[in-house]
């Protein structure tokens, strides 16, 4: 890497190991396509987080420190929905449907208990919807990022960020890939290139966007 690109301001994008028995996770092979990418004069840096409860959230923290990103977008896969979701708000809570990657699987546990209700994403993302949507992709805002491993990161990312003011972030789901799509019948997915793609615009938009839209969710104008 040469000097220059190194002193650049860094964006941190952070995708998920596979779980479930899948042998990939989408937001993961898509994110790390992204590593070393310029984008507004913004270094693109990424990180693999577990899909563990436990541990998830120490790596994420330990990744904040190493790069003392200016913006984090974390990344995790949705299997069944069919759009991007930018999600809004992470709530304080794990009630897990399946166990983790370590067989945890928590039931009506606070993620911090001396936390918040919920936070809310410090991304544009009424800005970022409506950018998707000019270059044809499909997104939707989620109200609702779950109380999976998902959500866990997303409100530790946030709850983490509360202590670095000016360092914005938030959450995307993505669909299925179409290879996972291959063995589930009826299910909805999203070529890996197509998220790329995605995450180049929400990364840019982003960047230059500091006052959000105000238009209904789902408006495109």
């Amino acid at each position: 890497m040469m000097a220059e690109e190194k002193a650049l301001p860094v964006v941190m994008l952070t995708g998920f190991e596979p779980f479930d028995g899948d042998k990939v996770n989408p937001s993961w092979e898509a994110v790390r396509r992204m590593d070393g990418d310029i984008v507004r004069k913004h270094r693109i840096v990424t990180e693999r987080l577990p899909t563990e409860f436990r541990r998830s959230l120490t790596v994420l923290r330990q990744a904040i420190r190493k790069h003392q990103p200016e913006l984090v977008l974390c990344v995790g896969l949705a299997g069944g929905r069919a759009q991007l979701a930018l999600e809004r708000v992470a709530i304080n809570i794990d009630d897990a449907r399946i166990p983790d990657n370590t067989g945890h699987q928590p039931i009506d546990v606070p993620i911090a208990r001396d936390g918040p209700a919920a936070y809310f994403s410090t991304l544009p993302i009424k800005a970022i919807l409506l950018a998707l949507q000019a270059q044809g992709l499909p997104v939707e805002i989620s109200q609702s990022a779950g109380t999976y491993v998902c959500n866990h990161v997303f409100y530790g990312l946030m709850h983490a960020l509360s202590a670095h003011p000016g360092v914005r972030g938030g959450f995307m789901h993505i669909p299925f890939s179409p290879q996972q799509a291959s063995h589930r019948l009826g299910v909805p997915s999203l070529a890996e290139t197509e998220v790329v793609r995605a995450l180049r615009i929400v990364i840019e938009t982003a960047l230059s966007t500091r006052r959000d839209r105000r238009v209904s969710a789902g408006t495109l104008s």
